[in-house]
């Protein structure tokens, strides 16, 4: 059975905000206020990831979430930077990820209100979704602007997995999750077939595992700093603990995707041939099967625990009812077949909840995402330390695609996975950039004094249900 308000959130209806909580957000606010912009993504961070959704004002029966706040106020710091014109906001500007992300959001907004027929309920949950969204990706985009600002903010990435895998393990040994005891969420923690899965500060376990798991091939790009070898190795450690603690096969996935990405390295000339191997290989194995390939998600359970056959039932659901969600999405999933109102694969959630167009535009900037990473680091071939850098990134994108195959990210898991997006494009571009300009008219020969056609510098090295 659907549960109640499952669409349109529902939530608490009094504010639940522990005295902790507003200190560490009222210090949080006015750090976003006054830091550098290159600070800005450590405050940000710490309130992410380390406070409980749960932690909620309540005004008017509008939800204001920890992160919301706090996002708010970097949106108006981002204006207060555009209105005085002394700095860019988003340093090299935006570029077609960008825009198509702006896309997949606006998509996912309008069909969803259309679905609904414009409610107030409706009206209300999405304004604040896009705002999640939206603002959190352009604040992080406003954050993060060069190499220094990706690994300044892994590091902040690696000591909040370690905080929270340490809480994660004590929360799998003595059945209380800490987090729980601020208020807006369990301080017991869920127990399937007697054993323990520890969620911390997320949402579900199945969140809190992926979380840790999608940013392990991140904590490898640490160790290209000398003094940061200490935090990739206990960021690691921090990682593996959340993604046992949540007993969950999902971040097992992810986290095993991850390593075998980081570990084709020596392949990385070959890859075209292993992708095309990949999807011969799965038109053979669907011609064979007696049931569609997609049911080989029901055969994984790293755990003994796991639900993958709701998994491929839900992907085969999907499938089967195409007429009926491909314009605007649909509100009838729950009809589908038992569980079905679960969305629990974000490629699912995606079309379910914004349609084809929603569904397309999420494909378009993985996509590209990719694809730059690929141009980029041909573009830096010879520089091995500059491909390592690229190929983690990559791996990490690949951890991510393979979660999305067990959960859709309706909590702050997905600001992480904003930054990994935000982080490839800023790191891939100048060299994507040089890529595209090196086959054209020789540079060389074009008059500096020409202000059209600048010869480009040295390239410097270093949802969805919404919450």
């Amino acid at each position: 059975m659907q549960p109640e308000h499952y669409y349109f959130g529902g939530g608490v209806a009094d504010s639940v905000m522990h005295p902790v909580v507003a200190a560490v957000l009222i210090i949080a606010i006015i750090l976003t206020l006054v830091l550098q912009r290159k600070y800005l993504i450590i405050p940000f961070f710490v309130c992410a990831f380390l406070v409980p959704l749960g932690q909620t004002l309540v005004l008017g029966g509008v939800h204001l979430f920890v992160l919301r706040i706090l996002i708010l106020f970097g949106c108006a710091r981002m204006l207060v930077v555009k209105a005085s014109g002394k700095a860019s906001v988003f340093g090299v500007g935006l570029n077609a990820v960008d825009k198509v992300f702006m896309l997949w959001a606006i998509f996912r907004v309008t069909a969803f209100l259309i679905l609904f027929s414009f409610q107030s309920a409706a009206l209300v949950n999405q304004v604040a979704s896009l705002l999640d969204v939206l603002g959190g990706y352009f604040f992080l985009r406003f954050a993060i602007q060069d190499d220094n600002d990706i690994r300044r903010a892994i590091r902040v990435l690696a000591v909040v997995v370690v905080i929270v895998g340490a809480c994660m393990l004590n929360e799998k040994l003595h059945a209380q999750n800490v987090f729980g005891y601020f208020g807006g969420m369990p301080v017991a923690p869920e127990i399937r077939d007697g054993t323990v899965r520890a969620q911390g500060p997320f949402a579900h376990p199945i969140l809190a595992g992926s979380f840790g798991a999608t940013l392990v091939p991140l904590f490898f790009l640490l160790w290209q700093d000398g003094k940061a070898k200490s935090l990739a190795i206990l960021g690691v450690i921090g990682s593996t603990c959340m993604v046992l603690a949540s007993a969950s096969s999902t971040p097992l996935m992810a986290y095993v995707a991850g390593i075998v990405a980081v570990c084709f390295w020596p392949m990385r000339e070959h890859m075209r041939m292993f992708r095309w191997g990949i999807a011969m290989a799965l038109v053979a194995v669907h011609l064979i099967m007696k049931a569609p390939v997609w049911f080989l998600i029901a055969r994984i359970d790293l755990t003994g625990a796991s639900s993958g056959y709701h998994r491929a039932a839900l992907v085969d659901h999907f499938i089967r009812h195409l007429g009926e969600w491909w314009l605007i999405g649909t509100n009838n999933n729950a009809n589908w077949g038992y569980d079905m109102w679960d969305l629990s694969n974000q490629f699912v959630a995606e079309g379910v909840t914004g349609g084809l167009a929603t569904f397309i535009c999420f494909i378009v900037f993985i996509a590209m995402s990719f694809g730059r990473i690929g141009r980029a680091r041909r573009a830096a071939q010879g520089d091995r330390k500059r491909e390592w850098f690229l190929w983690l990134l990559g791996a990490a994108l690949v951890s991510h695609l393979a979660a999305f195959f067990g959960i859709s990210y309706f909590d702050h898991t997905q600001i992480s996975w904003f930054a990994l997006l935000i982080m490839i494009n800023v790191a891939t571009v100048k060299k994507v950039t040089e890529a595209v300009e090196q086959p054209q008219v020789g540079l060389a020969e074009v008059p500096l004094s020409f202000p059209a056609a600048p010869v480009p510098g040295p390239v410097q090295s270093g949802t969805t249900r919404p919450f």
